[in-house]
């Protein structure tokens, strides 16, 4: 996740559509929903993906189109897909069952073969991500790319985890001034978030959010204190 969702979230915070994340997350989970639980996982993935890239498709076109409004019509997109989860789960006796797993994730249950998928997509974005990172200033690799690894992310770790791992390194990324800020942001939330939720009998998912953001906000005042030493050990002459 972390190998992929940072350059990806930089990109985001350089394009200025932080709403992506969560239109094209809400689309690719309401695409599990239609596919249901007794589709199987081919058809549950397949389903996600198509929802997805029709999504980011209508996001690419509604920004180049009302550049302006970019911002506001993406943010429209996710709600429309957020509506159509409530309406299409509120005829299914599970739905709300089915709806909270979509946003807040079944993470303790991931198996190897729920992984594999996710994998398989994750490593090839990842090479290009990291060996030729101006490669994802292309609309036409970035949107594709950015659908396909949201949709296969979100059945695994839910809508709201998702989006913190595209945004909570990047901002870290941006503030330190290397991708080692931003991995070392991710790796000790996501650490420090299972084992809290372990301690606590919390769910992960929603744990492990809280735990990027507390550990961003660590970063942060790490770096300020750090900076506050060098400027008492070096005090600057009137």
């Amino acid at each position: 996740m972390l190998a992929t969702h940072l350059p990806l979230g930089v990109q985001v915070l350089r394009r200025g559509i932080v709403f992506i994340d969560l239109a094209i997350a809400q689309f690719a989970a309401l695409g599990a929903l239609v596919a249901g639980h007794h589709a199987g996982p081919v058809a549950a993935v397949a389903t996600g993906i198509g929802f997805a890239l029709a999504a980011a498709a209508l996001v690419a076109w509604l920004g180049a189109r009302w550049p302006q409004q970019r911002e506001a019509l993406i943010g429209l997109v996710y709600v429309g897909g957020a509506a159509a989860s409530v309406l299409w789960v509120s005829v299914d006796p599970h739905g709300a069952q089915a709806l909270a797993r979509t946003l807040a994730g079944d993470i303790l249950w991931v198996d190897w073969r729920g992984m594999t998928p996710l994998a398989a997509a994750s490593l090839p974005v990842a090479v290009l991500a990291w060996r030729r990172p101006g490669l994802l200033d292309d609309a036409r690799i970035f949107y594709p790319c950015f659908a396909v690894l949201v949709s296969l992310s979100v059945p695994l770790l839910g809508l709201y985890l998702v989006f913190a791992t595209l945004i909570v390194p990047a901002l870290a990324m941006r503030a330190g001034g290397s991708a080692m800020a931003g991995l070392a942001v991710g790796v000790l939330g996501f650490v420090g978030g299972f084992v809290a939720s372990a301690l606590t009998d919390l769910p992960s998912g929603p744990v492990v959010v809280l735990a990027l953001v507390a550990s961003a906000l660590a970063g942060h005042l790490l770096r300020r204190a750090l900076h506050w030493c060098r400027d008492d050990q070096h005090p600057t002459t009137p």
